[in-house]
């Protein structure tokens, strides 16, 4: 055996020395990922509301400024949610691998970070509403759990890179297997639990059952749509928006299910007598189809935040009289099963001209998830964020000097009539159109009174009258149509409305907060030769 050789026999094997930051931090969002795990698979045994992941959603939807509101509807609309839990999830992936690294670096700082991590997960669990008596089990089990991966994992990594910095192959060839295998393993197992447990908890299938099994009684009186309501224009938007195409903007992260059978609506404050009724109680009261839009605050000038249908429910008036509401109030503040509040004014719900509605059908099915079911308000003129209040279950009566809503303190009014509003639907800004007779078409709603007429300006000429569509009633808004002889160019179009008592539509243009946006609609359109 020559020399070389003898030398290269004896030489220690060459170990590599990790880089332990990124297992560190790898090891932080492990330890998080089971925190999560564990307390899902908890909260969908025992406190299906105690979900981490939706309670820190919630309190930072409830927390956040109004404009940052504002900008995550306009950049996402109906998705805002889906982006809202993925910027938590991004958010918690960071901070768990900080702790991670940190573990590492300083012992028990990162199991310390992620105490504090299931703490507030607990405190927003237990501040949000209808939270039971073991909504706290699942996330301090969560946190207990996810402390305790956190530091094995960490104690393997350190054995690994100590035995690794000894240039001690075969030790560190098994504490890296350890490592990795006790990270991997558990990895695997946090996504499986946690994503069998969320679904578990988000199933629906016993309400969904319930709402497919569910008979309504027949309406005393239907809305017929007349001849004519529907100008069935390519591009035009439907005179009944679909329950499919409703828009949905509210502040659940999850839609809650509600079984019809357990549902309760307290009517208290205020009154001469607090009464409960159930589900059957209400619709036992007798039910009527009543044509109305819906508008949310949110909606700009032009916007799509706005729908059409054909409710089925008993007007909100004859549950307050059962109850008997108190001279000196002047406002009902409505509650969700999940805790929001709306405040409405007495007045649009008393008066006997305005069929202000609980809602128990949409467009001649029980009320879709989304929209509400098994109960929801509906109420004409009003914008949503003050009066549709969904998945309702208790009102109190009450004044807007005592008591004030959810969006109140984030900046909105407290009282919220709908602006009269009209838009142009086709032709649509960046869709060229060819010279010649184009149908210009849009909507247009006034809500309590109705519309008169809708005019259109072409190039800042003469304002044109257009034809209107048959009105199903004053509540439901109006298509409109107008022949133009369009020549090859850039055209500018705006639109306005006036109302059955004269009322021009506001030309100002305003922003969605405090009350709604105004102005008249201008849009661009391109005639091609």
């Amino acid at each position: 055996m020559t020399t070389d050789t003898a030398a290269r026999t004896t030489e220690a094997p060459t170990v590599r020395r990790p880089h332990a930051w990124p297992w560190a931090a790898f090891a932080g969002i492990v330890a998080a990922a089971v925190l999560l795990a564990v307390a899902e698979m908890f909260a969908a045994l025992v406190a299906r509301s105690a979900s981490p992941v939706l309670a820190v959603g919630s309190f930072i939807v409830d927390i956040v400024p109004r404009p940052l509101k504002e900008l995550a509807i306009t950049l996402f609309g109906e998705s805002d949610k889906i982006a809202l839990l993925v910027g938590v999830g991004l958010g918690a992936a960071v901070a768990s691998a900080v702790a991670g690294i940190l573990e590492y670096r300083f012992r028990f700082v990162g199991a310390v970070l992620i105490g504090i991590g299931g703490i507030l997960a607990t405190a927003a669990i237990l501040t949000r509403a209808g939270a039971g008596a073991l909504a706290w089990l699942p996330p301090v089990l969560g946190t207990v759990v996810g402390i305790v991966v956190l530091l094995l994992s960490i104690s393997r990594l350190r054995r690994w890179i100590r035995a690794a910095s000894a240039r001690d192959a075969h030790k560190a060839g098994a504490n890296r297997r350890q490592f990795l295998l006790l990270t991997g393993l558990t990895a695997v197992g946090a996504v499986v639990v946690g994503v069998g447990a969320r679904v578990l908890n988000a199933t629906t299938a016993s309400v969904a059952a319930a709402r497919d099994a569910l008979r309504l009684p027949a309406a005393r009186t239907t809305v017929t749509v007349p001849a004519g309501a529907d100008l069935d224009i390519d591009g035009l938007t439907p005179i009944i928006t679909p329950n499919g195409d409703f828009y949905r903007v509210d502040t659940a992260l999850t839609v809650p299910n509600v079984d019809p059978t357990t549902w309760r609506l307290s009517i208290e404050g205020m009154v001469d007598t607090p009464i409960e009724l159930s589900f059957d109680d209400l619709v036992g009261m007798g039910l009527d189809e009543y044509g109305v839009t819906l508008t949310c605050v949110s909606n700009e000038v032009g916007g799509g935040l706005v729908g059409n249908a054909i409710w089925t429910g008993v007007p909100i008036r004859d549950v307050l009289r059962m109850a008997g509401v108190q001279a000196d109030a002047d406002m009902v503040l409505s509650e969700s099963v999940d805790g929001y509040t709306a405040s409405t004014p007495l007045s649009s719900l008393t008066d006997d001209n305005l069929d202000a509605i609980f809602a128990v059908a949409m467009n001649g099915e029980p009320l879709p998830f989304e929209h509400g079911f098994p109960v929801r308000m509906v109420v004409p003129g009003l914008y949503g964020y003050v009066s549709a209040t969904k998945w309702v279950t208790k009102l109190t009566v009450t004044r807007f000097d005592q008591d004030e809503a959810y969006w109140t303190p984030r900046g909105y009014s407290a009282e919220a009539p709908i602006k009269m509003s009209s838009r142009v639907d086709t032709p649509k800004l960046g869709t060229p159109v060819t010279a010649g007779t184009v149908v210009i078409a849009g909507m247009a709603w006034a809500q309590p009174v109705g519309v008169q007429k809708v005019e259109v300006s072409i190039d800042d000429g003469d304002w044109q009258e257009t034809q209107l569509s048959t009105p199903i009633n004053d509540q439901s808004w109006v298509q409109w149509r107008l022949d133009w002889n369009a020549e090859p160019g850039s055209h500018y179009i705006a639109v306005r409305a006036t109302d059955k008592q004269g009322n021009l539509q506001i030309q100002d243009q305003a922003p969605i907060a405090p009350d709604g946006s105004s102005g008249w609609q201008r849009t661009l359109v391109t005639v091609s030769s």
